[in-house]
């Protein structure tokens, strides 16, 4: 997605019939491109009842989790993506945009490190990682 441009988002393909992978990849550009820090995309198919894939992003402030978000549903809206749910939108903390397949949480920096989704979500090791 290098090439890609907010200048000519809206006239890329749309993402209605994309699949969770792709759908969290151009998630995850608008998230580094508005500068979110330690983005993550987590696939939790088959651990998780609710989602196929997470997507972590952490912000500098409760002003950048907010503007994160929004630009994240901005941006999906004009690729044929709109949110089922949105979450969050009175605290400055922690922000959650639900498409269904993909899961957006945006984090400021200490709510990150106390609900440590990264590590709940990790991969988990196979027996012949552990010895």
């Amino acid at each position: 997605m290098e090439d890609i441009t907010f200048e000519n988002w809206e006239q890329l393909p749309s993402l209605a019939d994309a699949d969770a992978a792709e759908l969290a990849e151009a998630i995850r550009y608008v998230l580094d491109a508005k500068r979110g820090k330690d983005i993550a995309v987590i696939p939790v198919e088959g651990r998780s009842d609710i989602t196929d894939c997470f997507v972590l992003s952490s912000a500098n402030s409760g002003t950048h989790v907010r503007a994160l978000a929004d630009e994240v549903e901005f941006r999906m809206g004009q690729r044929g993506v709109q949110p089922l749910h949105t979450d969050g939108g009175d605290q400055r903390d922690w922000m959650v945009v639900d498409f269904g397949t993909v899961i957006v949480h945006v984090f400021n920096r200490e709510a990150r490190e106390f609900y440590h989704l990264d590590k709940l979500y990790a991969e988990p090791k196979t027996s012949a990682e552990e010895d």
